[in-house]
């Protein structure tokens, strides 16, 4: 490919992130967090009184806690400030909950997915696609072969009206309470929008299922809840997409999501996440995993200005087992501070946990662990690997694993390396005829392939591209 080709190719694939669009919205909150707003967004969606009142419960619980500030080498909140944020965006379109039909769209709405490769994913590689712009989805599909089969996939607003006794059973309650940390409970107090996927017993959705999430306002909150039920023997891969175009004023990302793995069943979720670098992302994703259950997190953190994320399991039956991989990048000005929680609290229980962080220009990357094996959860074993590679001696990585064993009858194992691309592999490479660019984009392409190996072949072109551009300095 020429390097005209190549240059077309980066501008394309930044234009795809970096556009915005004029703000139009049907309703917006005001600035700030008060009950007043708690109470008109929960009207404007016409919920039932139970969600008003856990809502409620949950900006107690905010108002209550103090900002996270104690962990070392944690990303500066400083800069985030509830009161300058608004926390609810509905976008303008006719039909509230979202349309099936593409067209339906009004085209602003519309360009920019198509801007982001929506419906062309949908077409060749997932089972159902579901669209979030602002605070609300805006579009919502799934094949018909797989609803015959009794699988939900639908926005969340719709199924707290349509699905209430299992929304009402599982959110927030028993993986994600709003009391786990100040984050959880601002998220509990003004979510919106998100997705809602219900897979039935035995029942294996062999495409996977997609949601991306666009905020495109400057200076709102998205807070998008995300709730997975597999039951018993069911299998599902959910993949999460993200992006922002950049504003001078900060925006904040505050998802939850909660991941109930059956007896036998099988759940991947996937992200890969483009924030703008005026965005701080601070997220809390959990799943609780029964009996021969198996949970994967698969997760690509590109952008932001900084980020908190630690996706946990909770491993709660016997032979349960979880699988953590993970990538970070971080350019100037960033702090992307992730990693990995998993919980044994049953005999036979497997965790593995494999990050990759890759730094420069200044950037920090930090991988932030814990793995906990209980009392009596005898035979289990973990093996955490964390590897960091550092373009040049300004950038900094660091990698803070925590174990708590309290059981004899273990295999634990733990290996870090942190290091700078090396001047031999450069030199190797460019003898073979590659130019110093090309050398050290192949080598940082090796170094995340495990990540964009469990990826559909369209989000690990995506990814790879992501990082190019990241590398050269072209996104954000």
């Amino acid at each position: 490919m020429s390097s005209e080709q190549d240059h077309l190719k980066e501008t394309d694939t930044e234009a795809r992130f970096e556009f915005k669009k004029e703000q139009k919205s049907s309703f917006q909150a005001d600035k700030g967090l008060t009950e007043e707003t708690i109470r008109v967004i929960s009207e404007d969606k016409d919920e039932p009184e139970w969600m008003l009142q856990r809502r409620l419960r949950a900006l107690e619980q905010f108002q209550k806690m103090p900002m996270p500030t104690d962990w070392p080498g944690q990303p500066d909140l400083s800069e985030v400030d509830v009161d300058k944020i608004v926390p609810y965006i509905r976008p303008d379109v006719e039909v509230r909950g979202g349309v099936d039909d593409w067209t339906d769209l009004p085209d602003d709405i519309k360009d920019t997915f198509d801007k982001l490769g929506i419906p062309e994913a949908e077409k060749n590689a997932l089972s159902g696609v579901g669209a979030q712009y602002e605070s609300e989805v805006v579009y919502q599909n799934m094949q018909e072969r797989w609803e015959e089969k009794g699988v939900v996939f639908c926005n969340m607003d719709k199924a707290v009206q349509e699905h209430e006794d299992i929304v009402r059973e599982y959110f927030m309650t028993k993986c994600v309470p709003p009391s786990d940390n100040k984050f959880a409970a601002l998220h509990g107090a003004v979510w919106s929008g998100g997705s809602f996927v219900y897979v039935p017993e035995d029942v294996t959705v062999e495409m996977p299922v997609q949601a991306y999430f666009r905020m495109n306002s400057e200076g709102m909150g998205q807070f998008e809840h995300t709730l997975i039920v597999a039951e018993k023997g069911s299998e599902v891969h959910y993949i999460e997409g993200c992006s922002a175009p950049k504003y001078s004023a900060f925006n904040l990302h505050s998802g939850g999501v909660e991941v109930f793995v059956g007896e036998d069943a099988h759940v991947q979720y996937s992200t890969v996440q483009n924030w703008s670098k005026n965005t701080y992302n601070l997220n809390t994703k959990r799943a609780i995993v029964e009996k021969n259950g198996r949970m994967e997190w698969i997760s690509g953190s590109m952008g932001s200005k900084a980020t908190m994320l630690y996706p946990a399991s909770i491993l709660k039956g016997r032979g349960a087992s979880d699988n953590h991989i993970t990538i970070a990048f971080a350019g100037k000005g960033q702090n992307i501070d992730t990693g990995a929680k998993v919980y044994h609290n049953a005999p036979e229980t497997k965790s593995t946990i494999e990050s990759k962080s890759i730094s420069k220009d200044g950037g920090r990357t930090n991988y932030r662990g814990l793995v906990h094996i209980a009392d009596g959860a005898h035979d289990s074993s973990t093996a955490v690997e964390c590897d960091a590679l550092m373009f040049d001696n300004e950038s900094t990585s660091d990698t803070m694993p925590y174990m708590e064993i309290n059981e004899s009858t273990v295999d634990v194992a733990h290996e870090a390396t942190v290091g700078k691309i090396g001047d031999e592999d450069v030199f190797y490479l460019q003898s073979r005829g590659l130019d110093d660019d090309d050398a050290k984009q192949m080598i940082v392409s090796g170094f995340i392939e495990p990540i964009t190996e469990e990826l559909p072949i369209e989000y690990a072109v995506e990814l790879n591209r992501l990082v190019e551009l990241e590398m050269e300095g072209s996104l954000g």
